[in-house]
């Protein structure tokens, strides 16, 4: 006979209120009304009807002195420069390559825009141009930087950076983009043994941590060697717990994800992903933040 895995209803735990969290956010659904003061601007996500300011999308209101818009909590990406993206190459093109960013529209990566193997420095010649599958070919991950935004709202992108490039051996996960937070930095060592790249574009890339730094290639080679068993745990720990922060619609920043991969070290990894696992050490977590907030 197959085993049958029994669960059984256990009381949900309170979440203390935080005291010191500010002013909660103005939640709309489309159709309602913001606000009916003519002196406000409208901005994106609203729409003007019989003087009133009206949400045209489910999301959080956001005040910019007299600018009102609505920030979608669910949207495709939308790029703005700066950004850090995971994207993944779907056409080599003349002189660039289209990437997958969770976009409207593909993204660019130009030729010119990118570091040649061993960071030289010099202008792109027609024998860069024949080897650029070499550099990049079609379903290869990369890490980028948001470098200008076209007037039909697709991305440019830019690796010029020796932290940006090809990414090697890891797993990705895919979220909204909306519960990606935006931080100085979207490159993290956790001290559980892996590293994680947080793409505001809702591309997360989890890897193992490496030992040195391989500045010499550029950012084209990749590290194919077999990862340890104990690695791979916690990746696969780090990936399941990044799924229940996401489904629970936690904000994914490096602290919330290893207060949830502390809180899952009592469950099996596979246990992770069930319904009861998931909402308890999503509470926990959640508690620890309001804690930490004071």
């Amino acid at each position: 006979m197959a085993a049958v895995a029994m669960r059984l209803p256990v009381a949900r735990k309170a979440v203390a209120p935080s005291g010191s969290r500010g002013e909660e956010k103005h939640l709309v659904a489309p159709g309602d009304t913001i606000t009916t003061d003519t002196g406000y601007m409208r901005g994106h996500g609203t729409y003007v009807d019989e003087e009133k300011l009206i949400a045209s999308v489910a999301g959080a209101v956001e005040r910019v002195n007299k600018l009102v818009c609505v920030k979608a909590l669910k949207t495709r990406y939308n790029g703005e420069v700066g950004d850090i993206v995971v994207g993944r190459i779907t056409e080599v093109q003349q002189k660039r390559w289209k990437v997958e960013t969770n976009s409207r529209l593909d993204s660019v990566l130009l030729l010119s825009s990118m570091n040649l193997p061993g960071g030289e420095l010099r202008r792109r010649s027609a024998e860069d141009e024949l080897a650029m599958r070499d550099y990049l070919q079609e379903g290869d991950l990369i890490s980028a930087e948001v470098q200008s935004v076209f007037s039909d709202g697709a991305v440019s992108l830019h690796t010029r950076s020796l932290k940006y490039g090809k990414l090697g051996q890891g797993v990705l996960v895919q979220v909204s983009p909306s519960l990606v937070k935006r931080q100085k930095t979207h490159f993290h060592d956790l001290p559980c043994g892996a590293s994680v790249i947080l793409g505001n574009n809702g591309f997360i890339w989890i890897y193992p941590t490496t030992e040195q730094k391989d500045e010499e290639a550029g950012g084209f080679t990749t590290n194919l060697e077999p990862v340890p068993l104990s690695d791979r745990e916690v990746i696969s720990r780090l990936r399941n717990c990044i799924v229940a922060l996401a489904t629970q619609k936690m904000m994914l920043f490096d602290t919330s994800i290893l207060y949830c991969y502390e809180a899952s070290l009592s469950h099996q990894i596979k246990d992770i992903l069930k319904p009861e696992v998931m909402e308890e050490i999503v509470l926990e977590t959640r508690q620890r933040l309001l804690d930490l907030e004071g």
